[in-house]
């Protein structure tokens, strides 16, 4: 689905906005401290409201900028930054980081392979070490199901930066959360 397609959907509401925090978020930040986070491909804000009022400092981002104008209307008066922006650009942002807790719930899924390249590279880049990294993605169907990430696809994308700390089978269509510590490779700059 292009850019274009994803503003038009949320016309309407889109179809992945529960208007519910995800449980997966609110058990990972349970036991936590409030830091500096980070939602990438934020939609309507649901989850960045609800960190906001967990006591957390929070950016929410998404390429929307219809999305990012309904977040501001659900965060009402909660402190967050809110950014059009475009994840596959983050090392060249200004944000507020670095950031002790990531979420992407299905965005990186839908990147390109090189939009995944650089994505990951800004998230290196912004994220703290020691840091908590939560992914939801969608699997590939079958064998000739271009959608989605296998698992073994995502632990090697993610091998340079990040170790996996939980996975997650997802419920419904074939998907996954999987969850990563920010660490620092001796390879990185």
């Amino acid at each position: 689905m292009n850019k274009y397609s994803f503003g038009l959907l949320y016309w309407f509401k889109p179809p992945w906005d529960s208007g519910i925090p995800v449980p997966e978020l609110q058990r990972a930040i349970a036991n936590r401290p409030p830091g500096n986070a980070l939602d990438l491909g934020c939609g309507t804000g649901t989850n960045v409201r609800y960190l906001a009022e967990h006591g957390w400092q929070v950016t929410g981002i998404d390429f929307v900028p219809r999305a990012i104008a309904q977040a501001q209307r659900k965060l009402r008066n909660l402190p967050a930054t809110l950014l059009v922006g475009d994840v596959t650009r983050l090392a060249k942002l200004e944000l507020p980081g670095p950031f002790d807790l990531a979420l992407d719930l299905g965005c990186f899924h839908g990147l390109s392979v090189g939009g995944q390249q650089n994505y990951l590279a800004g998230l290196r880049h912004w994220m703290r070490p020691g840091g908590i990294y939560l992914l939801y993605a969608w699997q590939p169907t079958g064998a000739r199901d271009q959608r989605g990430l296998s698992r073994e696809r995502v632990f090697a994308l993610f091998e340079k930066g990040f170790k996996p700390i939980g996975y997650e089978q997802g419920q419904g269509r074939p998907s996954a959360w999987y969850y990563f510590e920010r660490v620092v490779d001796e390879s990185e700059p």
